[in-house]
């Protein structure tokens, strides 16, 4: 049995891990987009011929883990793909976006190439091509074992990750023996403010271990929501100005609207702006999260038998139509624009960001894991400049940092995950879905806590279980 690494290798983003069983079965775990710039060549070549696939498991829907299964679907793929009910629902939403702001992208892109003298590049995939894809999904049931073929059978349980988010497990039948890998996808954190915590998992040989935030630890953050009551505070009311919120369409833009819901409840809440989710995906997603209670955790079930309605309060405000959007950017009164990308790399924001950068009194407020490579990325980083749509842009306007929201555990948390596994009977452990630097980092924090071998492989290397 061979495992291969074709995205997310010594980088965040593209996840993709191919499994080569001894008779020749092929499994993909996860088929993500490449994220953050100069990605577009990147996302055209898979590595690996997508006829030979013969079967899919999912982690979750975001798109660094699920933007290719559709280009995957186009290029010949027919097997099942075998993922959680909620994860399903939320690909019908995420991938449908994708389709569309890919399209909308490319053009962009084959105008700058075409000044460059650069052959167009074709689209990766259509909304034809997505429904396909949803077809070819099977939903599984958490710590509810699944045949997968005659080698191999799985089981998901849940990562607390996002809505719907599982770590894989996979029992492999070769030569008489059974193997037991572990795919853990993206790690969630404990006390999420709407999801359950991470569950145990099986007892493994092999682990392959997301390593996002593997040389940090998040920031204390006693009272997240004064925190986040303290910025509105400073931003449109003493300052007049826009709170742009990058944050991701699915769960984290849930967060943000429950802790304003929450301090709205209280009274807290400044009643004389609007607050805007500025994200058709969002809008959609919100609904997706609403239909799958049985994912949430206790405290925001109580909530919500209490509130009545987690993601409502007075001047809340859906937007999904495209001239309500600029009429925001149009508008100098203040208030809180919550859009989608949570990296500021597609979508509505990079309007909003790009119309507010130079305006010292917006802040723009990051919340969650941005690659370096992605606008996102540069803002966090603090750079004075950055690039907008091919233009230079000075940052202005404040850029404020709350990690209190990240759904990526730190090293301690991380650790905790896999403190159910009897380390000293992990042969190997491959870290995947991190910046080498931080990769290097938490290997020694694995090796400190008895785990004994641990790879970081690169894009494309090949490893025999």
């Amino acid at each position: 049995m061979t495992i291969q690494f074709f995205g997310a290798a010594r980088t965040v983003t593209g996840s993709k891990h191919l499994l080569t069983t001894a008779s020749g079965k092929q499994i993909l775990l996860d088929c993500g987009l490449f994220q953050g710039i100069n990605t577009d060549e990147l996302n055209q070549q898979f590595g690996f011929d997508p006829k030979l696939v013969d079967y899919m498991v999912l982690s979750h829907a975001h798109i660094d883990h699920t933007g290719l299964i559709p280009g995957l679907v186009r290029q010949g793929f027919r097997g099942p793909i075998y993922t959680t009910a909620a994860t399903i629902d939320l690909c019908e939403v995420m991938l449908m976006d994708s389709a569309r702001i890919q399209e909308k992208d490319l053009e962009r892109v084959n105008k700058r190439r075409a000044r460059r003298g650069d052959p167009e590049l074709e689209a990766l995939y259509d909304e034809t091509d997505v429904k396909q894809a949803l077809g070819q999904m099977q939903p599984v049931d958490y710590r509810t074992p699944f045949v997968i073929c005659d080698e191999v059978t799985g089981l998901l349980t849940d990562a607390g990750h996002l809505l719907g988010s599982a770590a894989v497990s996979l029992t492999i039948k070769e030569n008489g023996t059974e193997k037991h890998l572990f795919f853990s996808g993206d790690i969630g954190r404990p006390n999420d403010k709407i999801l359950r915590s991470p569950d145990p998992f099986p007892q493994a040989d092999y682990i392959i271990c997301e390593s996002t935030y593997g040389d940090r630890l998040h920031e204390a953050e006693p009272d997240m929501k004064a925190h986040l009551l303290r910025i509105v505070q400073e931003t449109c009311v003493e300052g007049r100005g826009k709170l742009i919120i990058p944050a991701f369409a699915v769960d984290r833009t849930q967060e943000l609207i429950f802790a304003l819901d929450q301090l709205s409840s209280e009274g807290r809440l400044p009643q004389k702006f609007p607050v805007y989710i500025d994200s058709p995906m969002a809008v959609l997603a919100t609904k997706v999260m609403s239909d799958h209670e049985d994912d949430f955790n206790p405290e925001i079930l109580a909530y919500i038998k209490k509130d009545g309605d987690a993601f409502d309060f007075p001047n809340l405000h859906y937007v999904t139509d495209v001239n309500e959007s600029k009429a925001i950017n149009d508008s100098n009164e203040p208030c809180i624009i919550i859009s989608a990308s949570g990296m500021a790399e597609a979508g509505r924001i990079k309007h909003h960001i790009k119309n507010n950068i130079t305006k010292p009194n917006t802040t723009i407020l990051l919340v969650g894991y941005a690659s370096p490579s992605s606008l996102g990325g540069a803002l966090k980083r603090g750079d004075k400049e950055v690039t907008i749509f091919g233009e230079r842009y000075p940052v202005i306007a404040r850029v404020a940092v709350m990690d209190s929201f990240s759904a990526h555990g730190d090293y301690k948390e991380m650790l905790h995950f896999l403190s159910c596994q009897n380390a000293g009977q992990v042969k190997t452990v491959f870290l995947v879905h991190g910046e080498y630097d931080k990769q290097l980092i938490w290997k020694e924090h694995l090796l400190e806590a008895g785990f004994q071998t641990v790879e970081i492989p690169e894009k494309g290397q090949k490893m025999t279980l």
